[in-house]
């Protein structure tokens, strides 16, 4: 369960409206949860002060820019690395998509997206002179049947007509 601490029903309602479509307007929000939209923007500019709220943002489609191809790559470095320096220098990498830091054998594991293998042995192999890498193993993505695109907000509220849809 999502912890709530200093949140109220309108604020998990209004958080999930936003995460759906970022450029939801303020009086849209409020017909949503019920408030004028003076209300609804104390509300979201304090979501956004306290940190809930990190940004907006647009999802781009990476296949339609020429991204065919996306992978996982585990990275597994020596005990003397300085995980600071080696995820400045792997962020870097314009390839990079994401950085996590893991519990296992691998230390991270780095989302890559290129145009092609042969941009990803391109990558590879300017991954692997990075100070502090011992060996990494690639795991290509075949397809992406499901992709959440945000945080699971159980809504107890508004009933799902009232909800603001995704923007595609």
């Amino acid at each position: 369960m999502i912890n709530t601490v200093g949140l109220d029903q309108l604020d998990l309602q209004l958080l999930e409206a936003l995460q759906r479509n970022g450029r939801s307007t303020f009086a849209e929000l409020g017909a949503l949860v019920g408030l004028k939209a003076a209300s609804v923007h104390d509300r979201v500019k304090r979501l956004e002060t306290r940190g809930f709220v990190r940004g907006y943002t647009a999802r781009l489609d990476g296949r339609l820019l020429g991204l065919e191809l996306t992978a996982f790559v585990s990275c597994y470095t020596s005990a003397e690395t300085d995980y600071d320096e080696f995820t400045e220098a792997v962020s870097a990498l314009p390839e990079v998509a994401e950085i996590h830091s893991v519990a296992g054998e691998e230390s991270f594991v780095v989302k890559v997206m290129t145009r092609s293998t042969s941009d990803l042995d391109d990558f590879l192999s300017r991954l692997k002179k990075i100070p502090g890498i011992v060996r990494s193993k690639t795991m290509i993505v075949l397809s992406t049947p499901f992709e959440r695109g945000g945080i699971t907000i159980h809504d107890h509220g508004a009933p799902a007509s009232r909800r603001l849809r995704s923007v595609r």
